[in-house]
């Protein structure tokens, strides 16, 4: 992959104190490019960028996406946007409706906008696999997308809709990248909305059952937070002018189910710890909103952007476990 067109040039993370900004952050640092971060750590963690913000090349800007002034101080300079910023959750959305359009639909107008009038030359947004709805066909292909079932989805699929109108309208050229369940080091296990792995291995880790909404059976297409840095570093650089103004799929390209996910940790954590042979999952009501599978093809990112994802699951999970196993405190040491 060449990065040398981020070296030096300024560039704006949404988001950035968040799980995915946060890595994608230290990914560009390490590219040589010099970074601003706009989060106003409603669902981020300032732990999250703690060691950047002494760095000659990083700056963080406390604000919100919902105020267009912020956001044109904040793009200010930027030849780049990476757009981050959102309020995710299915469930949640569902509980705050009106709180999760104005900050994924006006947030993300408001920087759209602000990167249009500052000339931004590339704006990359995370899209989201939840814009797929009641399309039950698998493997999921960008072209064929089906009823948004939740306010969360119907937000994200209005920002692939906005992002096509300023390319038809302002000739704003953008990179929509649809996230598959992304996990990995740096994601909050805590908390009613958090995603089913770091839930998992916290729990697994204080010997304690996981919470499997429904049956068991739900399948996800789990993508390796690396694999998703790849994709967002690919979209900045790319000079395919065809990979331009385009949606993809952002995952590893094989589906697990919730089961299959439990059994796979247990699995790996028996290593550490032998009694969790006898930790058996609990099984709740399912999700409102969930879909039942997900899987996706990503021969359109490989074949325009040059994605070629690193980490299966398996890889992508011994390299989570071994970051939470450090960073999490466990019932093991409380004894």
């Amino acid at each position: 992959m060449n990065l040398q067109p981020l070296k030096n040039k300024k560039t704006l993370v949404t988001g950035g104190s968040g799980f995915i900004g946060s890595n994608l952050i230290e990914a560009l640092l390490q590219a040589g490019a010099s970074v601003r971060c706009l989060d106003n750590l409603s669902t981020g963690n300032k732990e999250n960028i703690q060691d950047f913000l002494a760095l000659d090349n990083f700056e963080f800007i406390e604000g919100d996406i919902r105020d267009l002034e912020t956001c044109k101080q904040a793009v200010a300079g930027c030849e780049f946007v990476s757009h981050q910023a959102a309020l995710g959750s299915v469930p949640r959305s569902l509980k705050t409706p009106l709180l999760t359009h104005s900050v994924n639909v006006t947030g993300f107008l408001n920087m759209l906008e602000a990167s249009r009038l500052e000339g931004v030359t590339r704006f990359v947004y995370a899209a989201s696999s939840s814009t797929y709805g009641d399309n039950e066909a698998l493997p999921k292909i960008e072209s064929e997308i089906g009823k948004p079932l939740s306010p969360y989805a119907v937000t994200k699929l209005i920002n692939e809709y906005y992002a096509d109108v300023y390319k038809r309208n302002y000739g704003f050229n953008t990179i929509g990248l649809r996230y598959f369940n992304v996990f990995g080091p740096k994601q909050d296990p805590d908390g009613a909305y958090a995603a089913v792995i770091p839930k998992f291995i916290a729990a697994l880790l204080n010997q304690e059952s996981p919470v499997i909404n429904g049956d068991g059976s739900f399948s996800r297409d789990y993508t390796y937070i690396d694999n998703v840095v790849q994709a967002n570093l690919l979209a900045l650089t790319t000079e395919n002018p065809l990979a331009l103004n385009e949606i993809y799929n952002i995952a590893y390209g094989a589906r697990t189910s919730l089961t299959e996910l439990v059994n796979l940790l247990k699995e790996r954590l028996l290593n550490y710890d032998s009694d969790l042979v006898k930790v058996q999952p609990k099984y709740g009501p399912e999700r409102p909103g969930d879909v039942p599978h997900s899987l996706a093809s990503i021969s359109k990112a490989k074949n325009l952007l040059g994605y070629d994802p690193d980490y299966d699951l398996d890889a992508g999970l011994r390299k989570a476990i071994m970051w939470y196993r450090a960073h999490l405190k466990t019932v093991k040491e409380d004894k």
